[in-house]
């Protein structure tokens, strides 16, 4: 390769979006509504204007870690379908420019919430940047079933640290609130990999469904839906949300387990597929509706002093 060759290579042909298609922007919407929910339903207040400053922070830590992910999994994303057309497998940026991006945004973030909100906010989002980063897309993705499982604790970080925001503290609360989305992402990513089993096969990803088999995967997904129905309502339980949104949430957990069983039940390969497209639509909807409601809740909570409906007597 001549020296002008090497210097065409190295010129980016990145325009601005490709480097906000980098961030990842539909989970870091995902992050910043979970996140900002979980600010709203913690106790106390928080200045408006570190509010908005400590949003973007968490935006920025989210983007950081979509950037991370990408650089490192970019060879994956090449041969599955569903990824080959990011920035990177396209040609349009390449790895070192991801690389530097996602560290320059990540430092940002953590030093900017750290700095002007707290430190222990600032410390859970330089927490969930490495698991995900790391963890999750360096090691446990390639090496094991249980990627998804674990991993899925870097997405269910952003409502606890949205309450460390307002609070400098982990709590209880923020807790159930972590653990309704961890539970929520084994049964919502597995719908995915069953019907995109070829992709993670072409890439030698070991999901759960190519590794313990569509069966196993289909039980397992119940088991944890099972968790997850009462759970949905574990807002209510510990005194956080009112009585009709913890009616309605926990509505939306048996729904969720409904399409779950179906999933786990109908034996036709068609009608399975047609079901596992459906849980992974409904999973989607669901997670959205549980946290609108809270953070719903959490407003009128704040503007009257009672959560919904309940100054109504309901």
């Amino acid at each position: 390769m001549s020296v002008n060759d090497q210097i065409d290579n190295d010129i980016s042909l990145a325009m601005p979006g490709d480097y906000f298609e980098l961030m990842k922007p539909r989970v870091m919407r995902l992050v910043v509504f979970t996140a900002v929910t979980g600010m709203l339903l913690a106790p106390g207040a928080i200045d408006p204007f570190l509010a908005v400053i400590a949003i973007l922070a968490i935006a920025i830590g989210a983007g950081a870690s979509g950037a991370l992910n990408m650089w490192y999994d970019s060879d994956i994303d090449a041969i599955m379908s569903r990824t080959s057309g990011r920035p990177i497998p396209m040609g349009r940026v390449n790895g070192n420019q991801a690389l530097n991006f996602g560290m320059i945004l990540s430092v940002l973030s953590v030093m900017t919430l750290g700095l002007l909100v707290n430190w222990v906010a600032g410390a859970i989002l330089a927490f969930t940047i490495f698991f995900y980063a790391v963890i999750y897309t360096m090691w446990l993705k390639r090496s094991t079933p249980q990627n998804i499982v674990i991993g899925g604790a870097a997405g269910a970080f952003p409502p606890m640290l949205g309450w460390a925001c307002v609070t400098g503290t982990v709590s209880l609360e923020s807790i159930a609130l972590f653990a309704i989305i961890f539970i929520w992402t084994p049964p919502h990513f597995w719908a995915l990999a069953l019907w995109k089993m070829r992709d993670y096969d072409n890439a030698h990803v070991p999901m759960m469904p190519n590794v313990a088999g569509e069966k196993s995967t289909r039980a397992e997904m119940l088991a944890y839906a099972v968790i997850l129905a009462p759970l949905s309502a574990s807002p209510y339980i510990l005194g956080f949300s009112g009585a009709l949104v913890g009616a309605l949430s926990l509505a939306l957990g048996l729904a969720f387990l409904w399409f779950t069983y179906r999933v786990w039940a109908i034996a036709g390969a068609d009608e399975k597929l047609v079901a596992e497209k459906k849980l992974f639509g409904f999973s989607i909807v669901y997670l959205f509706l549980i946290f609108a409601l809270l953070l719903l809740d959490a407003v009128v909570f704040r503007a009257t002093g009672s959560y919904l409906l309940a100054g109504m007597g309901l």
